[in-house]
């Protein structure tokens, strides 16, 4: 549907209230890799910004499955046009209304002489817009990519006008690094959200070989080549957002090609769902909607998503699971007082107070610094010295050349240490995860993070207060998200999903080394296990089954 030029707008407005944006690299990116959960903030009447850092175009040609109805040449500027209208349909639908809905569609002018195409939609309360900034994916001879644009110096993209962009008919532009960290910095001032979701920026290394093709898989890594860039310059972006003094929002990052590789986290009637929105983003080349660039992605139509082996629809997978609020119960020396809750807010460790004993409602939060940081926590209370608060922070994103470090941290009373990273370079070191952490009865503090090559490490705290070194505890490849319980002897278990069963490391004695102690044949989890400690002594494990809304709880005796 060719929308007509509007006028640019002035500063976008809004009341007071929650707003999401999500930094795609490509159209389709949000509904194969982050819904439902864009679905549910839509119904739930909070404001969706979803920003489209590519044109989408590829090499032009959008050939639906099966190679009917054919194109017989490449346009990039109508596939890019016929992207944009299929993610039209596919938000219309999600807002509730019909999918081929007129949108509002503006032009913004952004920093560097850019321009972005926005088109906004509202049906009541809900409301949606997408931001196509138009950087192509690469030069037409290879020469140059978003990859590159972020890793070496002086890369340049051109701004790509699609075929219903309503920018000026002589809009062109260039985007670098710079240039588009800019971009981005100036939407987040503009649309201000509440919770910026992001594509993986470290994704998995992955061998590829005749087990385990390469696909659509960026070479040597779980993912595409835009994703991993893409989500860098976000993070970037919010990074420089949270230190010009930004402090209220939350961050999620989703894992992309890697739903292949592992279990299906999702239930048949999500996978549906989730298939819905995208069967109106691929359209259909018979379809009247009015759009000379073409009425969808083709190529993604019918029942392309559901048939595809690669299964991308059928997870929902976050890089950073488990992230929210921690609750650190006030101490028995205290019983009565009130807890404490700590999570990551504008990138930064906060701290809030409960109002009351036992209310389960939270005051003001007090920052506690220690960014920029990914979104999940661990938190261990050890008596007389406060609360330990352990993270992952971005050490160094600089890109062209730069840095690209991460680096576990502990703050304590707001003073910060770094613990290093138990890989040795920075490419390896982007691959571990969030930090889980225990203290034993013996003093100790165990901080156990999923390692590059999808193992176990830890390092321990000694009661004087030395850290020991990280130590490589083996067992086979396991997701991120670990679980940690201490048993009635005091003896730390550690569990974590695995692709065929829940792994389990322990100690066998109490202040012993913890290590590798398979369980043997539990079922398989589609996702994190939860542990707890069941009244009788035994440890109690809930987790979901791949594919399935069924529930296991499992009891390991112990």
């Amino acid at each position: 549907m060719k929308v007509a030029p509007a006028p640019p707008s002035g500063p976008y407005r809004r009341e007071a209230g929650a707003l999401a944006m999500q930094v795609l690299a490509h159209p389709d990116d949000d509904l194969f890799f982050m819904n439902p959960d864009i679905l549910h903030d839509i119904q739930a009447g909070t404001p969706v910004v979803s920003v489209y850092v590519t044109a989408g175009e590829s090499v032009g040609w959008n050939t639906p499955p099966g190679g009917s109805h054919k194109h017989h040449h490449a346009d990039t500027a109508a596939y890019s046009a016929a992207r944009h209208q299929g993610l039209r349909q596919a938000y219309a639908t999600m807002l509730g209304l019909p999918h081929f809905t007129r949108w509002h569609s503006e032009v913004l002018s952004l920093p560097g002489g850019l321009h972005a195409q926005i088109d906004t939609l509202a049906n009541g309360a809900q409301r949606a817009s997408l931001v196509f900034l138009q950087v192509s994916m690469h030069e037409q001879n290879q020469s140059a990519s978003v990859q590159m644009l972020w890793d070496k110096p002086g890369t340049t993209l051109p701004y790509l006008p699609a075929l219903d962009s309503p920018s000026p008919s002589d809009a062109t532009g260039t985007y670098t690094h710079d240039k588009l960290v800019d971009v981005l910095v100036e939407l987040l001032k503009r649309y201000t959200p509440t919770h910026v979701r992001t594509l993986d920026p470290d994704p998995d290394i992955q061998v590829h070989d005749k087990q385990h093709p390469k696909g659509s898989d960026q070479v040597g890594y779980s993912d595409h080549r835009d994703h991993t860039p893409v989500a860098l310059f976000a993070w970037k972006a919010l990074k420089r957002w949270s230190e010009s003094g930004a402090r209220g929002f939350t961050t999620t990052a989703y894992r992309g090609y890697y739903n292949q590789r592992w279990p299906f986290n999702l239930p048949p009637a999500t996978v549906a769902l989730k298939a819905r929105f995208l069967l109106q983003y691929g359209g259909d080349p018979d379809w009247a909607c009015g759009d000379p660039g073409g009425c969808g992605d083709y190529g993604q139509g019918r029942n392309e998503p559901l048939a595809n082996r690669k299964g991308w629809i059928r997870s929902t997978h976050r890089r950073y699971p488990g992230a929210g609020q921690v609750v650190v119960p006030a101490a028995a020396a205290a019983a009565g007082a009130p807890g404490t809750a700590y999570e990551v807010l504008g990138l930064h460790a906060v701290v809030r107070d409960e109002t009351a004993p036992g209310s389960g409602r939270w005051g003001p939060a007090r920052d506690l610094g220690g960014g920029p940081l990914a979104p999940q926590l661990a938190c261990v209370a050890m008596p007389g010295e406060g609360t330990f608060v352990f993270g992952l922070r971005f050490a160094a994103l600089d890109g062209q050349g730069g840095g690209n470090a991460r680096e576990i941290v502990v703050g304590n009373a707001g003073r910060w240490t770094s613990l290093g990273n138990p890989e040795h370079t920075e490419d390896r070191g982007r691959r571990v995860g969030p930090p889980t952490a225990v203290r034993t009865a013996d003093g100790r503090v165990h901080v156990f993070v999923r390692n590059a090559a999808k193992g176990l490490t830890t390092r321990v705290r000694e009661p004087g207060g030395t850290w020991g070194a990280w130590t490589d505890l083996g067992g086979s490849e396991v997701q991120d998200g670990i679980s940690t319980v201490t048993d009635r002897q005091g003896r730390v278990h550690v569990f974590a999903a695995g692709r065929d069963t829940v792994h389990h490391w322990a100690q066998p004695a109490p202040s012993a080394p913890v290590a590798f102690q398979p369980l043997g044949t539990l079922p398989c989890p589609a996702d994190v296990p939860t542990a707890a400690l069941a009244p009788d002594g035994d440890i109690a494990l809930t987790y979901a089954r791949p594919a399935s809304a069924l529930t296991l709880r499992e009891t390991v005796g112990v």
